[in-house]
Protein backbone atom coordinates (compact mmCIF):
# COMPACT_ATOMS: atom_id res chain seq x y z
CA UNK A 1 0.00 0.00 0.00
CA UNK A 2 2.78 2.44 0.56
CA UNK A 3 4.92 1.41 -2.75
CA UNK A 4 5.35 5.22 -4.46
CA UNK A 5 4.76 6.44 -7.52
CA UNK A 6 7.90 6.54 -9.05
CA UNK A 7 8.70 8.60 -12.28
CA UNK A 8 11.24 6.02 -14.50
CA UNK A 9 14.55 7.97 -14.46
CA UNK A 10 16.73 7.08 -17.69
CA UNK A 11 20.30 6.77 -17.54
CA UNK A 12 21.31 10.82 -17.22
CA UNK A 13 17.57 11.78 -17.79
CA UNK A 14 14.39 11.27 -16.85
CA UNK A 15 10.98 10.16 -18.89
CA UNK A 16 9.35 12.89 -19.45
CA UNK A 17 4.86 12.29 -20.17
CA UNK A 18 4.40 14.66 -23.66
CA UNK A 19 2.65 17.98 -23.05
CA UNK A 20 -0.40 18.36 -25.30
CA UNK A 21 -2.31 21.46 -26.31
CA UNK A 22 -3.88 23.37 -23.24
CA UNK A 23 -5.63 26.42 -25.63
CA UNK A 24 -5.41 28.20 -28.83
CA UNK A 25 -4.64 31.73 -27.42
CA UNK A 26 -0.88 32.67 -28.05
CA UNK A 27 -0.83 35.08 -25.05
CA UNK A 28 1.40 37.22 -26.93
CA UNK A 29 3.52 35.04 -28.97
CA UNK A 30 5.16 35.86 -31.63
CA UNK A 31 3.22 35.32 -35.01
CA UNK A 32 4.17 31.81 -36.69
CA UNK A 33 5.58 30.55 -32.68
CA UNK A 34 4.44 28.30 -30.51
CA UNK A 35 4.88 29.65 -26.88
CA UNK A 36 5.75 26.83 -24.39
CA UNK A 37 6.06 27.82 -20.37
CA UNK A 38 7.33 25.68 -17.80
CA UNK A 39 6.29 25.67 -14.03
CA UNK A 40 7.88 23.98 -10.78
CA UNK A 41 5.85 22.23 -7.94
CA UNK A 42 7.04 19.49 -5.84
CA UNK A 43 5.60 16.38 -4.56
CA UNK A 44 6.82 16.71 -0.46
CA UNK A 45 9.41 14.77 1.01
CA UNK A 46 9.31 14.54 4.77
CA UNK A 47 12.48 17.26 5.19
CA UNK A 48 12.59 20.79 6.64
CA UNK A 49 13.79 22.43 3.22
CA UNK A 50 15.26 20.92 -0.17
CA UNK A 51 16.77 23.61 -2.06
CA UNK A 52 17.54 23.13 -5.37
CA UNK A 53 19.65 25.77 -7.75
CA UNK A 54 18.01 25.97 -11.05
CA UNK A 55 20.22 27.63 -13.79
CA UNK A 56 19.32 27.18 -17.10
CA UNK A 57 16.38 25.34 -19.27
CA UNK A 58 16.58 24.31 -22.77
CA UNK A 59 14.27 22.68 -25.69
CA UNK A 60 15.52 20.22 -28.36
CA UNK A 61 14.26 21.28 -31.95
CA UNK A 62 13.76 18.92 -34.67
CA UNK A 63 15.31 21.03 -36.77
CA UNK A 64 16.87 23.76 -34.70
CA UNK A 65 18.61 22.16 -32.48
CA UNK A 66 18.89 23.60 -28.72
CA UNK A 67 16.79 26.31 -28.04
CA UNK A 68 17.56 28.14 -24.85
CA UNK A 69 14.87 29.50 -22.76
CA UNK A 70 15.54 31.67 -20.41
CA UNK A 71 14.95 31.03 -16.30
CA UNK A 72 13.05 34.01 -15.43
CA UNK A 73 14.54 33.50 -11.76
CA UNK A 74 17.96 31.70 -11.98
CA UNK A 75 19.13 30.39 -8.38
CA UNK A 76 17.58 28.51 -5.37
CA UNK A 77 14.05 27.37 -4.96
CA UNK A 78 13.20 25.29 -1.71
CA UNK A 79 11.13 22.87 -3.48
CA UNK A 80 8.59 22.56 -0.22
CA UNK A 81 7.17 25.78 -0.35
CA UNK A 82 5.50 24.19 -3.95
CA UNK A 83 3.50 21.48 -2.59
CA UNK A 84 -0.01 21.19 -1.99
CA UNK A 85 -1.18 23.02 -5.55
CA UNK A 86 1.17 25.92 -5.43
CA UNK A 87 3.23 26.25 -8.54
CA UNK A 88 6.25 28.91 -9.91
CA UNK A 89 6.90 30.12 -13.49
CA UNK A 90 10.24 28.69 -14.25
CA UNK A 91 10.63 29.91 -17.58
CA UNK A 92 8.47 31.25 -20.92
CA UNK A 93 9.16 31.61 -24.52
CA UNK A 94 8.61 31.87 -28.23
CA UNK A 95 9.42 28.61 -30.15
CA UNK A 96 8.72 27.70 -33.92
CA UNK A 97 6.64 25.04 -34.53
CA UNK A 98 7.76 21.31 -35.44
CA UNK A 99 8.67 18.56 -32.38
CA UNK A 100 10.52 19.17 -29.74
CA UNK A 101 12.71 15.66 -28.29
CA UNK A 102 14.04 16.96 -24.82
CA UNK A 103 14.44 19.40 -22.51
CA UNK A 104 17.39 19.90 -20.34
CA UNK A 105 17.00 21.71 -17.00
CA UNK A 106 20.82 22.96 -15.73
CA UNK A 107 21.21 22.66 -11.86
CA UNK A 108 23.91 25.05 -10.08
CA UNK A 109 26.27 24.36 -7.30
CA UNK A 110 25.29 24.70 -3.47
CA UNK A 111 22.16 22.41 -3.44
CA UNK A 112 20.92 21.61 0.03
CA UNK A 113 18.64 19.66 2.33
CA UNK A 114 17.58 20.56 5.46
CA UNK A 115 17.00 17.68 8.10
CA UNK A 116 15.81 18.68 11.91
CA UNK A 117 17.56 21.94 11.55
CA UNK A 118 20.92 20.71 9.97
CA UNK A 119 21.51 21.96 6.52
CA UNK A 120 23.61 19.30 4.79
CA UNK A 121 24.89 19.68 0.93
CA UNK A 122 23.07 17.64 -1.62
CA UNK A 123 25.57 16.14 -3.81
CA UNK A 124 24.58 16.51 -7.79
CA UNK A 125 27.83 15.86 -10.47
CA UNK A 126 25.38 14.87 -13.59
CA UNK A 127 22.88 17.95 -13.22
CA UNK A 128 25.67 20.52 -12.58
CA UNK A 129 27.73 18.94 -15.50
CA UNK A 130 25.66 18.32 -18.20
CA UNK A 131 22.50 19.28 -17.28
CA UNK A 132 19.13 16.78 -16.75
CA UNK A 133 17.85 15.40 -20.21
CA UNK A 134 13.98 15.15 -19.99
CA UNK A 135 12.76 13.14 -22.55
CA UNK A 136 9.98 14.50 -24.67
CA UNK A 137 8.42 13.71 -27.93
CA UNK A 138 5.69 16.47 -28.57
CA UNK A 139 4.67 18.61 -31.57
CA UNK A 140 4.36 22.06 -31.10
CA UNK A 141 1.74 23.85 -33.79
CA UNK A 142 2.26 27.81 -34.21
CA UNK A 143 0.34 30.04 -32.07
CA UNK A 144 -0.71 27.89 -29.88
CA UNK A 145 0.33 28.04 -25.79
CA UNK A 146 1.71 25.08 -24.24
CA UNK A 147 2.29 24.58 -20.52
CA UNK A 148 4.30 21.75 -18.59
CA UNK A 149 4.16 21.42 -14.90
CA UNK A 150 7.27 19.73 -13.49
CA UNK A 151 6.48 17.84 -10.16
CA UNK A 152 9.78 17.33 -8.47
CA UNK A 153 9.47 15.11 -5.82
CA UNK A 154 11.80 15.85 -3.00
CA UNK A 155 11.19 12.68 -1.00
CA UNK A 156 12.60 10.35 -3.69
CA UNK A 157 14.67 12.77 -5.51
CA UNK A 158 16.65 12.84 -1.97
CA UNK A 159 18.63 10.14 -1.10
CA UNK A 160 20.69 9.71 2.02
CA UNK A 161 24.15 7.73 1.45
CA UNK A 162 25.62 7.25 5.27
CA UNK A 163 27.20 9.40 6.80
CA UNK A 164 25.56 12.39 7.06
CA UNK A 165 25.62 12.64 3.49
CA UNK A 166 23.35 13.08 1.18
CA UNK A 167 22.99 13.10 -2.87
CA UNK A 168 20.20 14.53 -5.40
CA UNK A 169 18.75 12.06 -8.20
CA UNK A 170 16.00 14.14 -9.34
CA UNK A 171 12.86 12.44 -10.09
CA UNK A 172 9.78 14.24 -11.84
CA UNK A 173 6.92 13.48 -13.06
CA UNK A 174 5.26 15.83 -15.68
CA UNK A 175 1.66 16.93 -16.26
CA UNK A 176 -0.21 19.53 -18.30
CA UNK A 177 -3.56 21.44 -18.12
CA UNK A 178 -5.21 18.32 -19.99
CA UNK A 179 -3.67 15.84 -17.96
CA UNK A 180 -4.49 17.65 -14.18
CA UNK A 181 -6.69 15.64 -11.97
CA UNK A 182 -6.81 16.89 -8.72
CA UNK A 183 -7.97 15.65 -5.09
CA UNK A 184 -8.06 18.21 -1.68
CA UNK A 185 -9.60 18.31 1.01
CA UNK A 186 -8.91 19.37 4.83
CA UNK A 187 -8.28 18.20 8.39
CA UNK A 188 -10.44 19.42 11.30
CA UNK A 189 -7.37 18.44 13.38
CA UNK A 190 -3.73 17.96 12.34
CA UNK A 191 -2.48 15.43 14.13
CA UNK A 192 1.80 15.17 14.47
CA UNK A 193 3.23 13.28 11.05
CA UNK A 194 0.13 13.26 9.49
CA UNK A 195 0.64 12.01 5.54
CA UNK A 196 -2.26 11.50 2.98
CA UNK A 197 -1.76 8.43 -0.02
CA UNK A 198 -3.69 8.46 -2.71
CA UNK A 199 -3.93 4.80 -4.00
CA UNK A 200 -4.88 3.56 -7.60
CA UNK A 201 -3.69 -0.07 -8.34
CA UNK A 202 -0.18 -0.53 -7.70
CA UNK A 203 0.08 3.82 -8.36
CA UNK A 204 0.94 5.29 -5.15
CA UNK A 205 0.66 9.01 -4.63
CA UNK A 206 1.92 11.33 -1.14
CA UNK A 207 1.67 14.55 -0.01
CA UNK A 208 1.79 16.15 3.87
CA UNK A 209 -0.65 18.46 4.48
CA UNK A 210 -0.33 22.40 5.55
CA UNK A 211 -0.10 23.55 8.82
CA UNK A 212 -3.53 24.91 8.13
CA UNK A 213 -4.61 21.18 7.58
CA UNK A 214 -5.01 21.50 3.69
CA UNK A 215 -3.85 18.91 1.37
CA UNK A 216 -4.18 19.07 -2.88
CA UNK A 217 -3.27 16.29 -5.05
CA UNK A 218 -2.06 17.52 -8.63
CA UNK A 219 -1.64 15.95 -12.05
CA UNK A 220 -3.19 12.61 -10.84
CA UNK A 221 -4.56 10.41 -14.18
CA UNK A 222 -7.95 9.89 -14.18
CA UNK A 223 -8.75 7.00 -11.89
CA UNK A 224 -10.85 6.33 -9.07
CA UNK A 225 -9.19 6.38 -5.71
CA UNK A 226 -8.69 5.35 -2.37
CA UNK A 227 -7.37 8.09 0.31
CA UNK A 228 -5.02 6.38 3.08
CA UNK A 229 -4.21 8.85 6.29
CA UNK A 230 -1.45 7.84 8.67
CA UNK A 231 -0.27 9.66 11.64
CA UNK A 232 2.69 9.50 13.71
CA UNK A 233 0.63 8.51 16.27
CA UNK A 234 -0.57 5.48 14.13
CA UNK A 235 -4.10 6.74 13.84
CA UNK A 236 -5.18 5.88 10.21
CA UNK A 237 -8.30 6.73 7.91
CA UNK A 238 -9.16 5.52 4.60
CA UNK A 239 -11.56 7.91 2.07
CA UNK A 240 -12.52 4.72 -0.54
CA UNK A 241 -14.20 6.22 -3.62
CA UNK A 242 -12.76 9.62 -4.92
CA UNK A 243 -13.29 9.76 -8.69
CA UNK A 244 -10.70 11.63 -10.05
CA UNK A 245 -11.09 13.58 -13.97
CA UNK A 246 -9.04 15.62 -15.78
CA UNK A 247 -9.59 19.35 -15.70
CA UNK A 248 -11.54 18.83 -12.49
CA UNK A 249 -11.25 18.95 -8.49
CA UNK A 250 -12.42 16.21 -6.24
CA UNK A 251 -12.92 17.74 -2.84
CA UNK A 252 -12.96 15.31 -0.28
CA UNK A 253 -14.20 18.10 2.64
CA UNK A 254 -13.53 18.14 5.58
CA UNK A 255 -11.79 14.46 7.21
CA UNK A 256 -11.92 13.56 11.03
CA UNK A 257 -8.45 10.99 12.59
CA UNK A 258 -10.36 9.74 15.52
CA UNK A 259 -8.40 7.96 18.03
Amino acid sequence: MKKLFVAVALAGGILFQSCKKDNNNNNGSSAQNAQMSIRLTDAPGDYDAVNVNIQSISVNHETKGWIDIPVQRPGMYNLLDLRNGTDVLLCQGDIPPGRINQIRLTLGSGNTVMVKGMVYELNTPSAEESGLKLNVDQSLDANTAYSFWLDFDAGKSVVETGSGKYMLKPVIRSYTQLTDGRIKGYFSFLYPGTIVYAINGADTFSTYPDKSGSFMFCGLPEANYTLHIETASTLTLDVPGVAVKFGSVTDVGVLTLRP
